[in-house]
């Protein structure tokens, strides 16, 4: 017996083939979830260490921004859930639809991710030799009415610049990914029998939701010594 075409030749059927491709994807988050874990295990040594320069910079974050784009990927979450199921029940059209809604959404987080990093270089919060000591507000001002930035709250917007900047190259990945499946939805790929594409995207995904949703409280909300 034959095999279908979108079962590749090294694989016995699609269970096999289905099974192989989610082994595979949990293998690269594991390496993802390394990446992103020795970031956090730094970050968190980092902040036990100097806990007030830190929430000073905590303090120093959009945070309306940061909760709006919290907002956003949960959305894009759902319509990437919701886009998995009308794959496994064949509707390429839902799935046009749905991961459509995703990418703009997910494009509108990027958008205000850039007008959050503009506002804080402005702002002369760039680590390196554009971070100002002196807040740009209080530098007319004489020097006994202004306040200096801690010293080590350049490290924290380092490793804000860093793991966000890190994350937002996911989400252009992710983006990428999205609009490969939309591709192939146009032209009728997925049915009941195959939507593994749809469901592998679909995973990594939400790790991208995951990994946000961890990386808002740590830099955003913890704003006390």
């Amino acid at each position: 017996m034959s095999k279908p075409a979108y079962v590749d030749e090294q694989f016995q059927d699609m269970e096999q083939q289905a099974h192989s491709a989610t082994l595979g994807m949990w293998v690269f988050l594991a390496t993802e979830i390394l990446f992103f874990g020795a970031l956090f295990a730094a970050y968190i040594v980092c902040r036990t260490r100097w806990p007030d320069d830190f929430a000073q910079g905590s303090r120093n974050l959009k945070e309306w921004i940061g909760g709006l784009n919290t907002f956003l990927l949960l959305l894009s979450d759902l319509c990437m859930v919701l886009a998995v199921r009308e794959a496994s029940w064949g509707r390429n059209r839902g799935v046009q639809l749905l991961l459509g809604i995703a990418i703009l959404l997910s494009v509108a987080f990027l958008c205000m991710k850039g007008l959050e990093y503009t506002m804080e270089v402005n702002e002369g919060l760039f680590p390196g030799s554009h971070f100002s000591t002196i807040p740009p507000d209080q530098m007319s001002l004489p020097a006994v009415d202004q306040h200096p930035r801690p010293r080590q709250m350049q490290l924290f917007m380092f490793f804000y610049f860093v793991m966000t900047a890190v994350h937002a190259i996911h989400i252009i990945i992710g983006i990428g990914l999205m609009l490969t499946l939309i591709w192939m939805a146009r032209r009728k790929m997925f049915s009941q029998d195959y939507f593994d594409p749809v469901d592998m995207v679909g995973l990594y995904w939400h790790f991208v939701d995951i990994v946000w949703v961890f990386l808002y409280p740590a830099l955003y909300l913890l704003r006390k010594g």
